[in-house]
């Protein structure tokens, strides 16, 4: 989001973000309630600080945000502003919606996930099957209300089609990486690959967030299965619920071969992405078309293999087969990943053909600047294109 507010920012158009005072990743930080960014206006308001570590404390915080919201909202929009909802806090679109409707704003819906459906599949935390119908009939209402709904992959734009949303109000806008910012390197120029004195190994990677809606179980046998393999090290830098599962599965096995690392900054993503050979994402199969694997886009950037645990008839699946960019495993299938990591590790040239392949893929059809473009000609379309039942006059703010 903060990229693309830049974006526009940029093109001379005037921008406000309303965010909270939360960081991803440290609910101690305090960040300040009004800040210019980039030519960006940001207010952020006051919400419970437990972060993400667990699922009641993150509940909390979502609901100090849903009640502390409306007001900043409402001094902020203006008849004929155009407003992006994202998906995080789930339902949020239901308070943006109304609030846009009151104060003759036009509503963008940017859907990075399908709530509740998602926390459905992965089950927890449990939700009643009624209060489930409920949730969906005010998401649909939301998005009906919606000028236009962005999501991220065309089996999440089918779904949404499926309960009803016309196609004429979905827009498939996919993720990007930064690939200016994660150019391709050569592993041995890595800093952290020689901090860790991975020089001499065929790395496999996996960076970014390791969560419920990942399968860290295949990871962790392929792990096991190739212990005795000296060559093969596993680095996995981030964070998250299955992070932390999978570091104490590997403490308790003893596994020397997996190596874990905190978040890295954006300045050092591009070392830190070149420091593997080979990147893993994976994502559980029940979840297709709720999520989009968006660490693919970082993979890519950096000019990197692919091995994706998950559907094999999945969005990420196909565009491995078609584009040759990687290979792809069933979810569980920890025999087929350990011996597709020792193919490659045994093949150098497919390594640099399918990473090759993956940041041309990249810059032709997920590069940033192509993802901002889409965007800009979106909401141009919607300014020229108001009715009286949305907005009227001319956009002021985004």
């Amino acid at each position: 989001m903060s990229d693309l507010a830049a974006s526009l920012a940029s093109s001379g158009l005037p921008v406000a973000m309303v965010a909270s005072r939360l960081c991803y990743d440290d609910p101690a930080a305090r960040l300040s309630l009004r800040e210019q960014w980039k030519n960006v206006d940001i207010h952020r308001v006051w919400t419970s600080r437990f972060g993400r570590g667990h699922l009641l404390g993150r509940l909390l915080d979502y609901l100090t945000f849903y009640l502390t919201l409306p007001w900043t909202l409402w001094r902020v929009l203006r008849r004929g502003d155009i407003v992006i909802a994202k998906t995080d806090p789930p339902l949020v679109s239901l308070l943006v919606a109304l609030i846009a409707k009151l104060r003759g704003a036009v509503l963008v819906n940017w859907l990075q996930d399908v709530f509740p459906e998602l926390v459905v599949a992965m089950g927890e935390p449990k939700i009643p099957r009624m209060l489930t119908r409920i949730l969906q009939m005010l998401r649909n209402k939301s998005l009906r209300l919606a000028a236009m709904n962005v999501v991220i992959g065309a089996r999440m734009s089918e779904y949404f089609h499926s309960q009803g949303i016309a196609t004429e109000r979905l827009r498939v806008i996919h993720n990007w990486a930064h690939e200016d910012d994660i150019s391709p390197k050569q592993s041995s120029q890595s800093m952290l690959r020689q901090s860790l004195n991975l020089t001499d190994k065929f790395v496999v990677g996996y960076s970014g967030n390791l969560g419920r809606a990942h399968d860290m179980e295949t990871i962790f046998e392929a792990a096991w299965l190739l212990r005795d393999s000296s060559q093969i090290v596993f680095l996995i830098i981030g964070g998250g619920h299955g992070y932390e599962q999978l570091r104490q599965s590997v403490q308790k096995a003893g596994l020397a071969s997996v190596i874990f690392q905190p978040y890295q900054p954006l300045e050092k993503l591009s070392d830190s992405m070149a420091a593997a050979d080979l990147h893993l994402v994976s994502l559980r199969p029940e979840l297709e078309g709720h999520i989009v694997p968006s660490k693919f886009y970082g993979i890519a950037a950096a000019a990197r293999p692919v091995a994706f645990i998950g559907d094999e008839d999945g969005e990420l699946a196909r565009l491995i087969t078609e584009y040759g960019c990687g290979f792809s495993v069933e979810q569980g299938n920890a025999d087929e990943l350990a011996k597709g990591i020792l193919r490659l590790a045994a093949d150098v040239e497919s390594c640099y053909r399918y990473g090759l392949a993956a940041r041309q893929l990249l810059e032709n059809q997920f590069s940033r600047a192509y993802a901002h473009r889409q965007w800009h000609d979106l909401l141009q379309h919607l300014d020229n294109n108001k009715t009286p039942d949305n907005a009227a006059g001319s956009v002021k703010r985004t």
